[in-house]
């Protein structure tokens, strides 16, 4: 027998040597599910005999594609025969497409096209909807093979009726150009093995060996895909971690990995429990977490690594000082032979990255952003600082063709462009073309009296600010709705949050600097925010979602309170939630600190705040506060901070919580009840 098994646990080797019939590997985080998966495939190809050709790995992203395909070549000792087939769904529906997509009389030399040219097709039709909404929409109805006469059916919502029209006329347009979008490539695959069963029987009888990674993020339609290609066999093993699933709002179904045993009714469940990442102690923290999770197949994670040092819990009055007793821990790490690039900062919300970036470029720490953009370069925060350089000139052109139409005014390209244009041949600012020459610049004159109503609105909050900064900043949260710039709902939380942040930072900077002018705020911004944007070698900072897949050494993770991790929202799931705070917990690899602030600003106000449950839930905190899940019934009467008076109308049970269903003067919310008191 070959080495093929060297540096395998028992649960591994079992799993490897698993060759027919449904397999659940149920691989907890650093438990070597890739070397796993990979060394199984190369013992089906190098030990049982199988056919390389005979086999399908399936993943999510290229990066991982890559990284597997190159780990079991690596391993596979036969290399006379063809590469087994290890790519993503969308490319397996790409080359599934080239050579049957003639089945439903289309033509293989077909166009693939992608995001952006998927909205300026969308956007040409016409619709009063949101251009970003509607591609989002789409794409979500195709991941649930949903098709437009199907929302015409179950909904008479003229929202959902206005949806299946554009939906129905953007795919006519695919049609008539014979192109395809991202989601097409599985939608139209399985539409293809599902009305012709002879070919799904040849696909399936062509791949015996089937093995899916990160099988908890699957959707509907890759499921049902999967059963196809299962067709003529129960081959199939996948590889995944229930209390890893955190991408519900991308449409994962965590379903299709909890009955998986139901799908398979003789399948085989092997769980890797042995951590090779974390040390003890920062596994008993997320192993307390997790076990509060009812919907969950269980597991628990054991370290091979040693006990280590005990999680740190940090401490702070608020954000800023949050953010120095971070930078201080991190600069004594390095004093003691850290490296920057083993260290990274997670937090739950985007917007959380303010007050910390402030932090680390005062204490001249260098950082990157992982999967975001720094807070002063994003889109919603550089249209407020445009308003706000436009208040101080007035004749400030630059700023003014950023906020020309943000938010939405209806001036489109055309009529900016001819306006940038005359002022830059006549050489004057905007306000003095829109004073003196309107008749001359060739703009109609509705957009006319729009632009010079921007004015007006910029001379009022003059005015305003002359006499009371914080009376000015109320006047221009009432005036201007940044957010209604932005089409897309999906990153409305983020955008929200940032917004928020950012009138609250201002407010605090005002109450601390009372003689300070919005100049000298602006200054300010521009000075701490004028760095090397470049960093390669520089502590990473990111959300808990970008996190996913990556370990360091050494881990801070901010944020660890009520409303901010948790995030409490009407559509709040508190088990997803607390599967966030799971897969952060086991980022870190040596040491883990996690941090919690007395006060931060929530919907631009500072507020007082509550220690995160899930500090409590881990045991590194006495239990807080907590109210008693069943001393609520039906029609009690409680008390909201935000929402006021309500009456229960219905209790459901919601992890170590209830979901209360509250009656607010009309309108229904669902709340947890430990943010609710009984009146």
């Amino acid at each position: 027998m070959s080495n093929i098994f060297d540096g395998l646990n028992d649960e591994q080797k079992r799993a490897v040597e698993h060759i027919d019939g449904a397999l659940l590997i149920l691989a907890g985080a650093g438990s070597g599910k890739t070397k796993t998966l990979t060394t199984r495939l190369a013992y089906l190809i190098d030990e049982v005999g199988i056919s390389p050709t005979s086999t399908l790995t399936l993943t999510f992203t290229n990066k991982a594609a890559s990284e597997m395909k190159q780990r079991a070549l690596n391993l596979i000792r036969n290399k006379d025969s063809a590469p087994p087939l290890l790519c993503t769904f969308h490319r397996f529906g790409l080359l599934f497409l080239k050579f049957h997509i003639n089945r439903i009389n289309r033509e293989p030399n077909f166009i693939l096209i992608d995001t952006d040219d998927k909205k300026k097709i969308i956007k040409n039709l016409h619709s009063n909807l949101p251009t970003s909404f509607l591609a989002a929409e789409i794409s979500r109805f195709k991941n649930d093979i949903v098709l437009p006469n199907d929302i015409k059916e179950i909904s008479k919502n003229p929202m959902h009726k206005e949806i299946a029209k554009i939906y129905e006329q953007y795919n006519a347009y695919l049609l008539a150009n014979n192109m395809l979008d991202f989601d097409d490539l599985l939608l139209v695959t399985y539409e293809i093995l599902d009305s012709n069963p002879s070919l799904a029987s040849e696909i399936s009888d062509r791949y015996k060996y089937i093995m899916v990674d990160e099988y908890q993020d699957t959707n509907d339609l890759q499921y049902k895909l999967l059963q196809k290609l299962c067709k003529e066999h129960s081959n199939i093993c996948v590889v995944g971690d229930d209390d890893q699933s955190i991408y519900s709002w991308r449409g994962a179904n965590i379903n299709n990995i909890l009955d998986f045993t139901k799908q398979f009714s003789d399948a085989k469940v092997i769980k890797l429990e042995q951590n090779y990442r974390s040390t003890t102690q920062i596994l008993e923290v997320a192993n307390n977490l997790i076990k509060n999770n009812e919907k969950r197949l269980g597991k628990k994670l054991i370290s091979v690594t040693g006990n280590g040092k005990d999680v740190e819990i940090l401490e702070s009055i608020d954000e800023r000082i949050e953010a120095l007793n971070i930078a201080r821990k991190i600069k004594n790490l390095l004093r003691n032979g850290a490296k920057l690039e083993d260290i990274a900062i997670l937090f739950r919300l985007n917007a959380l990255s303010r007050a910390l970036e402030d932090g680390l470029r005062k204490e001249n720490i260098p950082y990157k952003l992982i999967g975001a953009v720094r807070f002063y370069e994003r889109a919603e925060i550089k249209d407020i600082l445009s308003y706000f350089r436009l208040i101080i000139n007035i004749e400030d052109n630059f700023s003014f063709m950023r906020i020309i139409n943000r938010p939405k005014r209806g001036i489109g390209k055309v009529t900016q462009d001819r306006l940038e244009s005359f002022v830059k041949a006549k050489q004057i600012s905007i306000l003095k073309a829109i004073s003196k020459y309107k008749d001359e610049i060739g703009i109609n004159k509705k957009h006319l009296d729009t632009i010079e109503g921007i004015f007006d609105t910029i001379n009022e909050l003059k005015e305003i600010l002359e006499h009371s900064t914080m009376g000015f900043l109320e006047a221009f949260k009432e005036k201007i709705n940044i957010l209604d710039t932005f089409n897309s709902t999906e990153d409305e939380v983020d955008r929200k949050a940032n917004i928020d942040e950012f009138y609250g930072f201002f407010r605090d900077y005002i109450l601390q600097n009372p003689t300070a002018s919005l100049e000298d705020f602006l200054n300010d911004i521009a000075l701490s925010s004028d760095d090397d944007k470049n960093i390669e070698n520089a502590i990473s900072c990111m959300s808990v979602h970008s996190s996913k897949g990556l370990e360091f050494k050494y881990l801070f993770i901010i944020g660890l309170e009520e409303g901010f991790f948790p995030l409490i929202g009407d559509t709040t799931d508190i088990q997803e939630e607390r599967r966030l705070g799971y897969v952060a917990f086991t980022r870190a690899k040596s040491e883990l600190y996690v941090s919690f602030a007395k006060s931060r600003f929530y919907k631009g106000k500072r507020t007082e705040l509550q220690k995160s449950r899930f500090l409590a839930e881990a045991g590194l905190i006495d239990d807080i506060a907590k109210v008693d899940n069943y001393s609520f019934n039906r029609n009690d009467l409680v008390n909201h901070k935000i929402f006021g008076i309500g009456r229960i109308l219905d209790i459901n049970k919601s992890g170590s919580d209830m979901k209360l269903k509250i009656n607010f003067g009309g309108i229904t919310r669902e709340i947890l009840s430990s943010f609710v008191s009984k009146v």
